[in-house]
């Protein structure tokens, strides 16, 4: 059975082969995946992220690409912050910090690079269907709060999946192209203990808050909700047979395995 250990531990066994580096990072979905995973309460998950990491940050292009990330370097300084942890989780979480915060020099921009197709793994964020918001939720503070913002974001038409980051007070959620932003502002300050603002990235890199109207946005309601929302029509699209490469294994099981991590991320930390 697939789970969070299972999938960050064969990813960090395919990071570990120099070959996938730079094809993990390209990826549509695995940065986002690994720095979610950098809030999971589980020590050996924690571990295996980090580890993931720093083999990826062995080949030096791929370092603004996750120092960019976002979230990223928020996540790895509440790791270093956070009360309870081993020695060598905080340890390497500030081995993985300092290497993306050294200067490096750009990689050069070839016009083979600007051809590559670049694959998809957690999240296909290329596809045309849907996009990812990530959005600072004021007075998410416990279990409750997070209960209330499940709620509303159900409620919404067009919401495909979510998951939090407690620790950051924050929430990606994809939702379908057509849908505004705005309307999710709006049903999380509907629940009157809860506001949100987006996450986006400035010119500089940095990452800063947009504020959301909330009054006055029409927020579509799903009639009904389901258990989950079909794939085919709304969720990511998986396309695994270009993501990553095993030097000892065969195409179709490589594929297999991610096709298996892709429905465990889905149908866990989305829902």
């Amino acid at each position: 059975m697939m789970d969070a250990l299972s999938v960050v531990s064969q990813l960090r066994d395919l990071a570990s082969e120099p070959q996938n580096r730079e094809v993990i990072v390209q990826d549509q979905g695995c940065l986002p995946g690994l720095v979610l995973f950098l809030d999971h309460q589980n020590s050996d998950v924690l571990f295996a992220t980090l580890q993931t990491l720093r083999y990826l940050a062995e080949l030096p292009p791929n370092i603004p690409t996750m120092k960019n990330e976002l979230g990223m370097m928020v996540s790895l300084e509440n790791l270093m912050g956070r009360e309870g942890l081993s020695v060598d989780i905080t340890s390497l979480a500030q081995e993985v910090y300092d290497i993306l915060n050294a200067p490096v020099n750009p990689a050069p921009h070839t016009p083979e690079r600007q051809r590559r197709k670049k694959p998809q793994f957690f999240i296909n964020s290329s596809n045309k269907k849907a996009k990812s918001v990530t959005l600072h939720i004021q007075g998410l503070d416990s279990t409750a709060q997070r209960s209330l913002c499940e709620e509303a974001l159900l409620k919404v038409r067009g919401v495909i999946s979510f998951t939090f980051q407690m620790a950051s007070k924050r929430c990606t959620v994809r939702i379908r192209s057509d849908l505004p932003t705005e309307s999710l502002a709006s049903a999380i300050a509907a629940t009157k203990v809860l506001s949100a603002q987006q996450v986006v990235k400035n010119e500089a890199g940095e990452e800063v808050f947009i504020p959301l109207t909330s009054s006055g946005v029409e927020v579509p309601q799903n009639s009904a909700i389901p258990d989950y929302l079909p794939e085919e029509e709304e969720s990511p699209e998986i396309k695994a047979d270009r993501a990553v490469s095993r030097t000892t294994a065969k195409e179709d099981s490589s594929g297999s395995w991610l096709n298996a991590a892709a429905g465990f991320l889905t149908k866990t930390f989305y829902w």
